[in-house]
């Protein structure tokens, strides 16, 4: 899962990307909304954590830009009202949460307006296998797969593509952050690890020249 990070205080952006970084998400920080606007527009994120009062470009024209996209929004903000979330929610925004916040709820509500599209269930199954999004747990057979975060993030997209082919791009896209070096062998090698955990037989085929799929 990718989410874009956008609050103009820099301790506080920083603490949140590092906190959803810990709970497992691919993150990216930005501190104003014309650079929000210019990732979103690079990169396809399933969350945006937008913040209201931002400099060059307010969080209300952000929300307004991305709101219908396939990313989903969360604003964000100290300003917390019922009429403050109204207006947020009336901007496109899916879900509200006020400043301060418990950061337990930030990553519950990250993850739930990721699981809202229909292609992906909070709990999937392919055969023996079983991957629950919202626990961010996996097994084979009734056995728990120790798996780490990029394994997990890797499996849940290729389950979630339901047959579909996932290229080495789109798994770098979604499962890593901006910092991963494209030139890397690095979606292959967590590729490996992983089909290596989930044991025979395979269950993940390689498409020469494509990607991957389930």
């Amino acid at each position: 899962m990718r989410v874009l990070v956008v609050e103009d205080h820099a301790t506080l952006a920083a603490r949140i990307g590092e906190g959803l970084r810990d709970a497992g998400l691919a993150v990216d920080v930005v501190t104003d909304g014309a650079a929000a606007l210019t990732r979103a527009a690079e990169t396809a994120y399933d969350v945006v954590v937008l913040d209201r009062d931002l400099p060059v470009v307010h969080g209300d024209q952000v929300c307004r830009s991305l709101a219908g996209g396939a990313a989903r929004i969360l604003m964000l903000t100290a300003a917390a009202a019922v009429d403050d979330r109204v207006d947020g929610l009336e901007l496109g925004a899916d879900d509200y949460l006020g400043k301060p916040f418990a950061f337990h709820e930030l990553v519950a509500r990250v993850r739930a307006l990721a699981r809202r599209a229909p292609s992906a269930p909070p709990v999937v199954r392919r055969g023996d296998l079983t991957v629950d999004r919202a626990r961010h747990r996996a097994s084979r057979g009734g056995r728990p797969l120790q798996l780490t975060r990029k394994e997990f993030g890797v499996l849940e997209m290729l389950v979630a593509a339901d047959g579909a082919v996932v290229s080495a791009e789109e798994l770098l896209e979604h499962v890593w952050d901006a910092n991963a070096d494209p030139f890397s062998n690095i979606v292959s090698v967590t590729l490996t690890r992983l089909r290596r955990k989930l044991g025979p037989p395979a269950l993940i085929e390689t498409v020469v020249g494509k990607g991957y799929r389930m």
